[in-house]
């Protein structure tokens, strides 16, 4: 069964004697609306911590929203996230209010995610990567896990969180799990629910652009490239807003890289009025 905290105090007391006994806590950092994308999450934090308890945490983090996005409607389904815990044996189930993450409104000192966080999605969206390292070194500090699990769907994201935990000595195993997707190749998100039926089969040209990289990248980046924007071209209803390839930390690629090389391809449109992001990996050069 579940245990449901929703205050620092009720998570510590959860958590106070695995802590005394040693045992290794798993933790997978959620906005809820949770399909099985974020079960597979909790999954891999089972394998990875064996006996001891996994911790989810259920927070729709205000701080990473901008002006003018979705964070009034994101969904916020509770009882359905609670049932996907149990169902994936989840120890312990945060679900704090604003006020109990953020006593007395915004924090006055928040994590600076760097120079990775003003490219891709952080051009796009100015101080989302600060809300998002603010809230989970927060979470880290609460939970105090021995090992994270986020998705790569969020790739970005998880290259910043891994970076944060290495330069801030957080002592937090960050771990990547791969994206799940639908039969058809769209990456499962929570904002998948946002689109019309005629939104979704469009939405799913991301997926089909970023397969046709892989198939040419032994050919080269531009190759990857011009394959991916073939398949795009095809699309009538994705405004992209990028389409890159990158190292798989995300740095800027050698212009001739060594055969083999592994590498990363990343995309961003919009699909009406939803933002969709989804990555894969390459590896350029190879022989076929």
């Amino acid at each position: 069964m579940s245990l449901l905290a929703s205050t620092r105090e009720e998570l510590a007391k959860l958590l106070d004697s695995a802590r005394r006994e040693g045992a290794s806590i798993g933790f997978v950092p959620t906005m809820g609306a949770l399909h099985e994308g974020h079960a597979s999450l909790m999954r891999v934090a089972r394998e990875r911590v064996g006996g001891g308890p996994v911790v989810v945490s259920i927070f729709v983090n205000p701080l990473q929203f901008g002006a003018g996005e979705d964070l009034d409607r994101y969904p916020r389904t509770l009882e359905a996230d609670l049932e996907v815990c149990e169902r994936e044996g989840v120890d312990v189930v945060f679900a704090p209010s604003v006020d109990e993450v953020y006593p007395g409104g915004d924090p006055q000192v928040t994590v600076a995610p760097g120079p990775l966080a003003d490219v891709l999605e952080g051009k796009t969206r100015p101080g989302h990567f600060g809300g998002v390292l603010t809230v989970v070194a927060k979470l880290f500090g609460l939970v105090k896990p021995d090992v994270a699990v986020f998705g790569e769907k969020d790739y970005q994201q998880l290259a910043l969180i891994r970076r944060m935990s290495a330069d801030l000595c957080l002592g937090v195993d960050v771990v990547g799990a791969p994206t799940q997707r639908e039969a058809d190749g769209l990456a499962l998100s929570s904002r998948n629910r946002y689109l019309s039926p005629e939104q979704r089969e469009e939405a799913t040209t991301l997926s089909r652009a970023l397969y046709a990289a892989q198939r040419e990248a032994a050919h080269g980046v531009e190759a990857a490239l011009q394959a991916a924007r073939a398949e795009l071209r095809r699309a009538k209803g994705a405004d992209v807003d990028y389409l890159v390839v990158t190292d798989p930390a995300l740095a800027e690629l050698s212009t001739h890289p060594e055969p083999a090389t592994e590498a990363r391809i990343l995309i961003a449109a919009r699909v009406g009025t939803t933002r969709l992001i989804d990555n894969m990996s390459l590896t350029i050069g190879a022989s076929r």
